[in-house]
């Protein structure tokens, strides 16, 4: 029976990648800098699970420094090694794309860090189109930020907020029940037809509840995504027949291209339930992807190193639940799409190498030679479902 998951902790970067200083992120480590901040304070980081997987060895070879509070230097029970990333950004959809064995080697549009941001022609045309009596925001923001900043304004006014970030994307928050969610939508539909020409990836639904200055986004999240420019690995799978069950928003930045089965959740921790009933009752060939996304969105965007270290201690201290539903012939990499430095100026991503830790009954503990790309990751898993092999990459294992 084969069965392969992939567990992509969000933002999760293990040190800077060769190209880093183009991008304005010499000496970023996602990892490092917690670890380094966590010992400071007299508490440092203890992640067991992920140590013993490889963790700390896969960090030390992507940044040649070992993390600190991690001394395990032998006895690694994962294979463990680093990818580079060979697409040209280092935003959400080229991540998840290269992993899948679609690098991104074109530039994505990008919206310019000014105030306004996006270009006065776009906005009037989107308000022409949807009524709606004018836009808060038009700037780079943390999302969860800017709902608590503008979200009494916005209930009070009925505009919509509109900001972007690090990524190709325009993201449009509103109150589900001030507002209305299938109006949300509709007003993302409209502005993802009004940005094609500007080359954008996604335009993001970005729906919220709560009064009084106390908002909180739901998981009615809805992206209006560019579909990948070739088969990727989920293609794969499911035309030979299998199972791909996209839990978290993994079918929204494939723009459910490959995906027969989507399972939502608001947080790390609901989808970390939801992937142990995936475990349970994923069929052989299948392909299971979750997306923790609170590890990017709500700590390294908002560069909250705290609640960075609390996330991946409450993750690694669950790892163990979801090891022993594991069958034989079962693999798993636990992964990234990109870093996202708590430590770092700003709110934007930082371009790093990620982890491949791969592990599963029968899966050798070794190092892995440093992949060249993250397609290394997608090419490894078709290898191990036996389904066609992936344009882009080579199988590790």
């Amino acid at each position: 029976m084969s069965r392969a998951f992939i567990l992509l902790l969000d933002s999760f970067g293990l040190g800077a990648l060769p190209d880093a200083d183009q991008y304005g992120d010499t000496g970023a480590n996602t990892f490092g800098h917690i670890a380094a901040w966590a010992a400071k304070e007299g508490k440092p980081m203890s992640l067991p699970n992920l140590e013993r997987l490889g963790l700390a060895a896969a960090a030390h070879k992507a940044s040649g420094e070992w993390a600190a509070g991690f001394d395990l230097r032998d006895g690694f029970t994962g294979a463990w090694g680093v990818a580079r990333e060979q697409s040209t950004g280092k935003d959400t959809q080229s991540g998840h794309w290269e992993i899948a064995g679609v690098p991104v080697l074109f530039d994505w549009g990008y919206f310019p860090k000014t105030v306004p941001t996006f270009p006065q022609e776009l906005t009037d045309k989107l308000q022409e189109l949807t009524g709606v009596p004018g836009w808060l925001g038009n700037c780079h923001a943390s999302g969860t930020t800017i709902i608590d900043e503008l979200g009494d304004e916005h209930v009070a006014s009925g505009k919509p907020i509109l900001y972007t970030s690090a990524d190709s994307v325009l993201q449009i928050a509103a109150h589900e029940e001030h507002f209305g969610l299938e109006r949300l939508y509709a007003v993302c539909e409209a502005a993802y037809e009004l940005v094609k020409p500007y080359n954008i990836g996604r335009v993001i639904a970005r729906p919220f509840l709560g009064e009084n200055g106390k908002y909180k986004r739901t998981s009615n999240r809805h992206d209006y995504a560019v579909p990948p420019t070739a088969p990727t690995l989920l293609d794969h799978v499911k035309n030979e027949g299998g199972e791909v069950i996209a839990l978290g928003k993994i079918s929204d930045i494939f723009a459910a291209q490959g995906v027969t089965r989507l399972v939502k959740g608001p947080d790390n921790m609901a989808l970390f339930d939801r992937l142990l009933e995936v475990a349970d009752e994923a069929p052989a060939k299948s392909l299971s992807f979750v997306n923790f996304v609170d590890f990017d969105m709500h700590f390294g965007h908002r560069r909250d190193v705290a609640g960075y270290s609390n996330a991946l201690h409450e993750l690694d201290a669950r790892l163990p639940e979801f090891m022993a539903k594991l069958k034989d012939g079962d693999l798993v990499v636990i992964t990234a799409d990109h870093g996202c430095d708590p430590t770092a100026p700003g709110s934007d991503h930082t371009r790093e190498h990620i982890p491949m830790i791969f592990f599963g009954p029968n899966v050798p503990a070794q190092e892995l030679p440093t992949a060249p790309t993250f397609s290394d990751i997608g090419a490894t898993l078709a290898k191990h479902l036996g389904v066609k092999p992936l344009s882009n990459g080579t199988a590790l294992l």
